[in-house]
């Protein structure tokens, strides 16, 4: 019987339905080779055991016949090949998890493979947003909140600006069409913030004239 982990989201991505007023405008995972290779450094990997087998073949091949040298190498190219296959099903089960809900008041990030939380940033808390974008057009767009984040560095990962421990970044990591999902989220958090606020007066309380 198949069992659907996220089947009691009235709305795919979101943990309860967004109130009166607000729609869903974009909707995307991270490419999950993209965030392979960016999030968990398959080049660093891959040429961490390249240099190892190079290594072991410069080391040895004053000892032994050609062929000998290389069978000798040959042990951390194939170890180096185990650990990038199992760094690639990684990236393939976090893109897989993973759904960024862009709407017209706000950016929600499902994320985790373990544990699966969502983080929801208001329009009104986004100081500021980054995009860094990639050939074929995929990108990272990091938020940068203007309070504290509930969430730490290491919850969020890999869904944060890399390097920043102290002050984490939610982001949008290596995604589709990473450009127009930017403007996307500016216009709509240029259009929220100058969005004039109502705020209830009680009665019997005179309104205070705005300075």
């Amino acid at each position: 019987m198949s069992h659907d982990d996220f089947a009691t989201e009235p709305v795919p991505g979101l943990p309860e339905l967004p109130p009166e007023g607000e729609h869903i405008l974009w909707q995307g995972r991270p490419d999950w080779w993209r965030l392979s290779w960016e999030a968990l450094s398959l080049p660093w990997v891959a040429g961490y055991f390249i240099f190892l087998a190079l290594w072991r073949l410069v080391s040895v091949i004053d000892l032994m016949p050609l062929g000998q040298a290389i069978g000798a190498a040959l042990p951390f190219l194939v170890l180096g090949g185990i650990v990038i296959a199992a760094l690639m099903l990684v990236g393939y089960i976090q893109a897989r998890t993973t759904l960024y809900t862009v709407t017209n008041r706000r950016i929600a990030m499902r994320i985790g493979a373990a544990l699966t939380v969502t983080l929801n940033l208001p329009y009104t808390q986004v100081s500021n947003a980054a995009l860094s974008l990639r050939k074929g057009g995929t990108g990272t767009i990091a938020l940068e909140a203007s309070g504290k984040l509930p969430l730490g560095y290491a919850m969020c990962w890999p869904h944060v600006r890399p390097w920043h421990i102290l002050s984490p970044q939610p982001a949008l990591r290596c995604i589709p069409e990473a450009e127009k999902v930017a403007r996307m989220i500016a216009d709509s958090a240029e259009a929220r913030v100058s969005m004039p606020q109502v705020v209830r007066r009680q009665p019997g309380i005179a309104p205070v004239a705005a300075e």
